[in-house]
Parts: C-alpha cells; structure tokens; sequence
C-alpha cells in the first residue's frame, strides 16, 4: 500500500492504538534527549521518554496518593 489510501489507513490504526501528548521543552534541549536516547541504544526519543516515565512511575509507586511535581 502506498499513497493516500496508505496513509489513511496508517492514521486509523494509530488514532486506535495510541496516545498522544505533546511534550514541552527549551529550545535545544530535544536535541540533547535525542542524542542521549540515540547514544543509549534506544529506537528512538519517543521510546526512551516512554522509559523514563514507566521506570519514574515503577520508583514511585502506582498509589492514589497526589504529589507535588515540583
């Protein structure tokens, strides 16, 4: 499948399948993050972020309990 009808059906999939959010940084600073994921061995920026946050949450715990960001 190439094309439109290609791309379309890519998009349907995607929109089932996963989640977006959009992550906010300084100017330059993605470029740091894709260069350390790269360094690191990881696919891409988007799995080492993935990582991140899964082994950030695996250290704090799952609990119901709200947390000052900060």
């Amino acid at each position: 499948m190439t094309g439109k009808a290609s791309t379309r059906a890519k998009n349907k999939y995607n929109a089932a399948n996963y989640d977006k959010f959009l992550v906010v940084t300084p100017k330059g600073k993605k470029d740091d993050y894709a260069e350390h994921a790269k360094k690191h061995g990881y696919a891409s920026l988007n799995s080492f972020v993935v990582q991140a946050i899964e082994e950030k949450i695996q250290r704090e715990g799952s609990g119901d309990h709200e947390t000052d960001p900060s």
